[in-house]
């Protein structure tokens, strides 16, 4: 019998890798979508026997259309997918483009949307499967200078609530929602290569401690697997206990 099939978006570096690798520790092939990134794609197809790299714009329709149908003429149905990719474009609202907006709602929010429905039929004539959206804390708390990555983060919530309720009982779908997690990226966005600025955030984590990726990836193991088959429409904050929602 074939290993199940996980689709993960944004999955050959930071967080979706940990993601990836997660799930072929648990037994899954791995189609792992990238944006721009060929050479840690490439890099994640070498080390990570099992996972499959495939390049995509979540923000261009018709290619999320063609990457979907690819998916399923190649590979079968999913069991899991895993919505993780997502876009920054930071500016002050005042001076925030019509551009600026449409591309981070068409990859974190949009691009979701139009995968999910090419590939959730499948799923459920397959018998079921799980979906996981990878959110955010600021899709709860709003940030300056983040408007459109914070309002395609809360509709990713409420995306998820509502596939919940329309898939179900077929398909699980729940939201994950990282903290401050010790990623390359993050460390960079927010400068806490400098000490008094990390020593301000470990203040607002009463673990004090950064999270881990592979703390994420504890949490996808948790809601895709056999102990989380009565969870559905919710969401799992790993973050430490920052914000407590």
């Amino acid at each position: 019998m074939p290993e199940p099939l996980a689709v993960v978006t944004g999955g050959t570096r930071g967080i979706g890798l940990a993601l990836s690798r997660r799930l072929i520790g648990m037994g899954h092939r791995v189609v792992a979508f990238y944006a721009h990134d060929r050479e840690s794609a490439e890099k994640a197809e070498v080390d990570n026997p099992g996972l499959t790299a495939l390049q995509v714009d979540l923000a261009d329709g018709p290619a999320v259309a063609d990457i979907a149908a690819r998916v399923l003429a190649e590979h079968g149905a999913p069991a899991v997918l895993v919505n993780n990719a997502g876009r920054n474009i930071d500016r002050p609202f005042l001076e925030m483009s019509d551009e600026d907006w449409t591309t981070v709602l068409d990859t974190n929010l949009t691009g979701p949307f139009r995968l999910t429905r090419a590939l959730a039929p499948a799923m459920i004539d397959a018998g079921g499967g799980s979906i996981v959206n990878v959110g955010a804390t600021t899709g709860i708390r709003p940030r300056v200078d983040g408007i459109n990555y914070c309002a395609s983060k809360a509709g990713l919530l409420q995306f998820t609530k509502c596939l919940a309720l329309e898939l179900a009982p077929t398909v699980r779908v729940n939201c994950l929602i990282p903290g401050m997690i010790d990623t390359e990226e993050l460390r960079t966005r927010w400068r806490l290569d400098d000490p008094e600025r990390m020593a301000q955030t470990l203040d607002e984590i009463p673990t004090r401690r950064m999270g881990t990726v592979e703390d994420v990836a504890d949490g996808l193991a948790f809601l895709v697997g056999p102990a989380a088959t009565y969870v559905n429409g919710q969401k799992l904050i790993i973050d430490g206990g920052q914000f407590m929602w």
